[in-house]
């Protein structure tokens, strides 16, 4: 399953056959793409936004769009009291297991590791993690802050592009 972000709710009439096009405002601004139908009179459309723009662009210069991949699988977990008073958030991203062989495999990420940012960017959610896992980062090294057994380690792994 794939997490999506701020989706925008519509009342708009919204049919079968119509994902893919346009949400308009009153002004005829596109302000979303149109995704699914909810129920009756209920409709979801992804925004226009930074993000979607990213990928608009990315559709018409590649053909495609390119998603770094570290090669884990991680849910939730709240921080311990201290972590939360030091990092001033609740919760990071624990890491349930590596792929062997894996950009996060090769850098010695392991299951329990608790990451909780990517290059200084706070990661709470792996949605969170998945929206910085962005094609600039494929084959760049990327720091990674982890709390292991109570310490903080910082580790550069290399991610590659992700398996279609």
């Amino acid at each position: 399953m794939r997490h999506i972000d701020d989706l925008i709710q519509t009342d708009a009439a919204l049919n079968p056959g119509n994902s893919g096009g346009a949400l308009a405002d009153s002004h005829g601004r596109v302000v979303g793409v149109n995704t699914a139908v909810a129920g009756v009179g209920l409709g979801l459309a992804v925004p226009v936004n930074a993000a979607t723009r990213g990928i608009i662009e990315a559709l018409m210069t590649d053909g495609r769009v390119r998603r770094a991949w570290l090669g884990l699988a991680a849910g939730p977990r709240p921080l311990a009291p201290t972590e939360r008073i030091r990092l001033g958030r609740d919760s990071g991203v624990e890491v349930t297991e590596t792929v062997t062989g894996s950009p996060a495999a090769r850098a010695g990420i392991r299951p329990e590791d608790l990451l909780v940012a990517l290059d200084g960017a706070a990661v709470e959610r792996p949605g969170e993690l998945q929206r910085l896992l962005t094609g600039s980062r494929i084959g760049r090294g990327v720091a990674l802050e982890l709390l292991r057994g109570g310490r903080r380690l910082s580790v550069e792994v290399r991610p590659v592009e992700l398996p279609a």
